[in-house]
């Protein structure tokens, strides 16, 4: 969910500073740990978080993230050092990237090993239940009710960053508990170029393709759309997942925890047909495997006369020293659009994104000091400065402010992309499910299988793995 450039970052050493009231809390946490979640996939052993921010340390500390590799990571590490030590002098912020592939697994492994070298995770929105059932995160419901204002974030942001069990789509249970808090907000834009179709972008995804076919026709070179096939990360999964959405298709049923029947009936068939002979015909050749870095090239390159990618990641395209569209961002604007997803039966999108969640084997003084990165992190004129900077805030003051919607030519699409999210499967396998769609829908666009029984091989091998945990419900479908 999640580039041209990438940067690499290593994890660093860190001064462990004990405070008496922190090192309760540590000790507090490091006991609950131990514990594991119910059968039910409702009972977590996550330990709590205190209500109040334990007493901060007054010595030199590094407050440590792991995230992916992609360039919302540097401009969070830029931007809090920047601006949250304008308040904790004494604190450094640390970004920690790895490469997208390997993300989850970077975080679950140190996990497994009660041991990190990172204070706040910052995870999909699908792996807070695995995280939570393993005791591996805080518990910040008291500490959200006293420090974070609920109500200025749209219910189904802050439900989707941090809520397990998670409510339906659109939908926040006051009664389930917190886990986290948004980071950054993410949806797709449909990136089209208007010299070459028009200024006016498609408004139906049957529209869009036709516009897509007849843009390749005229223009020798080009291919018409350019969109995540990759069998890694949730980069073909997201894609089906998306067009699924908009011809009425759903991914299960998360009351009986039921795929098989569900996501393979009429719609997901048809879903399945369109992306695959009619959307993936007019891909360039050898893009069976690409994700944002090589969707973003396409474009970058004049390429692709319509693209899909997170907004997060769009930010590149105006920059001239990366693209051949022009020699400035106002030239490179002349030729691309910025768009929200064209509909079909549904008006439906993705949920991208992600948010912080405090990691419960961290010394007792990053601990605390995470709790107010993240108390400061959230306030609003925090949120729109971190709007100014690059970020795609929750907030919805923030959402709406001129700080945000005048920052990028996506900025608008997204805000107006928040209220037609849809998320997937927030349970704790799924990390399993993700790949076994991965790695069929990859199959079906690279001509290894047909899209029926690839559609019906994901269908039942996800069913397999629901069935196997003994758990009962679900959520964020």
């Amino acid at each position: 969910m999640r580039h041209p450039k990438r940067t690499g970052r290593t994890s660093v050493s860190r001064r462990t500073v004990r405070l008496a009231t922190a090192a309760m809390l540590l000790v507090a946490t490091t006991l609950a740990a131990c514990g594991d979640g119910g059968d039910d996939g409702t009972k977590a052993g996550a330990p709590k978080a205190p209500a109040t921010v334990p007493e901060l340390t007054k010595d030199p500390l590094t407050l440590s993230f792991i995230w992916f590799d992609w360039p919302p990571a540097k401009a969070l590490e830029d931007f809090a050092n920047a601006e949250y030590r304008k308040e904790r002098p004494n604190a450094t912020i640390k970004v920690n990237t790895v490469p997208n592939a390997n993300w989850h697994d970077a975080m679950f492994t140190q996990f497994a090993a009660r041991k990190t070298d990172f204070d706040i995770a910052i995870l999909d929105s699908q792996h807070i239940g695995e995280a939570v059932t393993n005791g591996n995160i805080l518990d910040l419901t008291d500490f959200v009710k006293k420090n974070i204002e609920v109500d200025a974030y749209n219910p189904y942001l802050l439900a989707a960053y941090g809520q397990f069990p998670q409510a339906e789509t659109g939908k926040r249970d006051e009664n389930a508990s917190l886990y986290g808090l948004p980071l950054l907000g993410d949806t797709w834009t449909m990136i089209y170029r208007k010299d070459l179709i028009g200024d006016k972008p498609p408004q139906t995804w049957d529209e869009m393709i036709s516009v897509a076919a007849k843009c390749q026709a005229d223009n020798p070179g080009v291919s018409g759309l350019a969109f995540h096939q990759a069998n890694g990360s949730d980069a073909a999964a997201v894609t089906y997942n998306t067009v699924n959405g908009v011809y009425g298709g759903n991914l299960w049923d998360a009351k009986s925890r039921k795929i098989d029947g569900v996501l393979n009936d009429t719609a997901g068939h048809e879903a399945m047909d369109v992306l695959v002979n009619k959307m993936k015909p007019l891909t360039a050749k050898g893009s069976g495997n690409w994700f944002i870095d090589e969707v973003n090239a396409a474009v970058a390159q004049g390429k692709a006369c319509i693209a899909f990618n997170w907004i997060a990641a769009s930010g590149g395209l105006l920059d001239p020293k990366q693209s051949t569209l022009g020699t400035s961002r106002e030239q490179i604007l002349g030729k691309l659009g910025f768009a929200t997803l064209p509909t079909q039966k549904t008006n439906l999108v993705p949920l991208g994104g992600m948010g912080m969640h405090v990691s419960a084997y961290s010394p007792s003084a990053q601990q605390a000091e995470a709790l107010n990165f993240m108390r400061w992190f959230e306030q609003a004129d925090v949120q729109k400065k971190w709007a100014a900077a690059g970020g795609v805030p929750a907030r919805t003051d923030a959402l709406q402010s001129p700080e945000f919607l005048n920052a990028g030519p996506f900025n608008q699409v997204y805000a107006d992309s928040v209220p037609r999210m849809r998320d997937m499967w927030n349970v704790p396998e799924y990390a399993r499910l993700v790949d076994i769609e991965n790695t069929n829908v990859n199959a079906a666009l690279n001509g290894a299988k047909s899209p029926k029984a690839a559609l019906d091989d994901i269908a039942r091998e996800q069913q397999g793995v629901l069935d196997s945990s003994n758990r009962k419900g679900g959520g964020g479908l």
